[in-house]
């Protein structure tokens, strides 16, 4: 670049002049970090926001009132007659290194004691100590002051001895004093150790999705932990039990928790972890609770009588689906559907027959299968009710005095066999895509083949399946179903409801009827 020279005199008289105040400004800055004085530094970086709220006096609060379970239960020695004691594998093959792998594992050393640390690392057990071993590690939590506490069944079911381990430390034995494996609860009683500190149930129907918890146990045998987390959803079904009706939350839950609290911000038990959902056997934000209000029905019948006593219908049910709700006038598909009513049962006694919908149950909604079973389990043995059941198209209300509970959930049928007789022809139901013929008995058609492009196939129907109704209307032949068919036809329905008998257990099955 050129650059005039009177102009570039002038240039560099602004560079000396420049570099003169830069020396100038270096001079004084050294001068003032020599004579003492600080730098200016600029100010830390700081964010005003609204902050989490913190768990901590929830958890000072209800820490002492939760404990840690352990179980031990009386295992059999493996050889008790004073012959060669092979661990419990006699029956694998002669084969010597394979047997002495399996010793060494389980500890079973030389009886020079060459082989101790196996034995200290694996336990080894001596033939002649029977004393409890431990078979099961949980949590628990007091909820009252004279030493009651709550836990899971699944954690004492095995155990013949329990001790329970405070917050602080102290190793307190406890005694068995009910469990209820429908629920999966179980309480205990730790007797001595002065009072207790302990904890209540909340209303959980407060609870709403979205709501802080806390949860506090013992996960993997560590001790007392909290984790925190928010209720995920309601009402989870998981297939563990007829009363399933669990929180769902989102805190860390891992083995170990089971039988311990879930906490609200207020310190109030509004779930007992129970169950987790975990393909890798750890947590995965996925926890499932036994609802506050649940346990607390529950425990108090365990404290009081040792075992709960729940009201029996004596039906069985199944789900009201939409092709069923249709093909019986029902506006929605809410309600429990009878398949078959037990003999023996109050409510057969009551006049409820197989086909009928329980829509309510003294006035209280039936919204499922669950549902019902959960309101007649509320309910006391002996207790009288007033159970809706839609029928023939209309509503009807009968009153049940319900029994108890059996111990076994199926009882035995006392159907009597009957004499064989010859086979029967097959005939068809081309309309609904069935082959059937008469049973030996004379009651019903038996299924012996089913069309797979047919509407009866999409709804799981079988061959060696019995039609024993249909729409309410018993079956002795072919012409009986067309009759009923016809009838859905002129009362402007589009399915027939099919009544099935399957390994001796019924249910329904809504086919459409043929079009045209």
């Amino acid at each position: 670049m050129n650059i005039a020279p009177n102009s570039y005199s002038r240039t560099r008289k602004r560079l000396l002049a420049a570099a003169a105040s830069i020396a100038v400004a270096g001079a004084i800055g050294v001068g003032a970090l020599t004579s003492g004085t600080s730098p200016v530094l600029a100010d830390a970086v700081r964010v005003e926001a609204p902050q989490v709220p913190s768990f901590a006096d929830v958890v000072e609060r209800v820490s002492p009132a939760v404990v840690s379970v352990k179980v031990k239960a009386k295992l059999q020695p493996t050889a008790d007659d004073g012959s060669d004691d092979q661990g419990g594998f006699d029956n694998l093959p002669n084969n010597p290194q394979l047997r002495r792998f399996f010793k060494e594992f389980r500890g079973f050393g030389d009886q020079n004691g060459q082989n101790d640390e196996g034995q200290r690392r694996f336990g080894h057990r001596d033939r002649n100590n029977d004393q409890p071993r431990p078979v099961a590690q949980g949590s628990g939590f007091f909820i009252s002051e004279d030493g009651y506490l709550v836990t899971n069944n699944h954690v004492v079911e095995e155990g013949t001895a329990f001790t329970v381990v405070t917050n602080d430390g102290k190793e307190l034995d406890a005694k068995l004093v009910g469990t209820d494996p429908r629920t999966d609860l179980a309480v205990l009683k730790v007797d001595g150790g002065g009072k207790f500190t302990y904890v209540d149930f909340a209303d959980d129907s407060k609870v709403r999705v979205g709501d802080w918890v806390v949860a506090v146990g013992n996960p993997f045998g560590l001790g007392g932990t909290v984790t925190a987390g928010i209720v995920s959803a309601r009402g989870r079904d998981i297939g563990a039990g007829p009363y399933d009706d669990f929180l769902q939350i989102d805190a860390s839950v891992n083995r170990g928790n089971s039988g311990g609290p879930t906490f609200n911000l207020n310190g109030q038990v509004v779930g007992i972890n129970t169950a987790i959902f975990s393909p890798s056997g750890g947590s995965v934000g996925i926890a499932f609770d036994i609802p506050a209000s649940t346990a607390k029905q529950v425990v108090g019948d365990l404290m009081k009588n040792g075992a709960v006593q729940r009201g029996w219908l004596g039906v069985e049910i199944q789900p009201v689906t939409s092709d069923i709700a249709e093909s019986l006038g029902l506006k929605s598909n809410n309600g429990a559907l009878v398949s078959s009513a037990q003999d023996d049962g109050p409510g057969k006694k009551a006049g409820i027959t197989a086909g009928d919908v329980i829509t309510q149950v003294d006035g209280k909604d039936v919204a499922s299968p669950k549902e019902l079973a959960r309101l007649i389990g509320a309910y006391s043995p002996g207790k009288s009710v007033d159970v809706t059941v839609w029928r023939d198209g209309k509503s009807q209300t009968v009153k049940v005095d319900l029994g108890k509970l059996p111990i076994s959930d199926k009882q035995a049928s006392g159907d009597q066999q009957q004499q064989p007789s010859a086979p029967a022809k097959p005939d068809t139901l081309a309309d609904l895509g069935l082959t059937v013929t008469k049973s030996e008995n004379g009651k019903g058609l038996v299924v012996t083949d089913v069309d797979p492009d047919s509407a009866a196939a999409d709804r799981g129907i079988q061959p060696g399946d019995v039609i024993t109704a249909v729409n309410s209307a018993e079956v002795n032949g072919t012409d009986d179903v067309t009759k009923a068919m016809a009838d859905a036809v002129k009362s402007g329905r589009k399915a027939v409801l099919m009544q099935i008998t399957r390994d001796d257990n019924n249910r329904f099955v809504a086919l459409p009827v043929a079009k045209g």
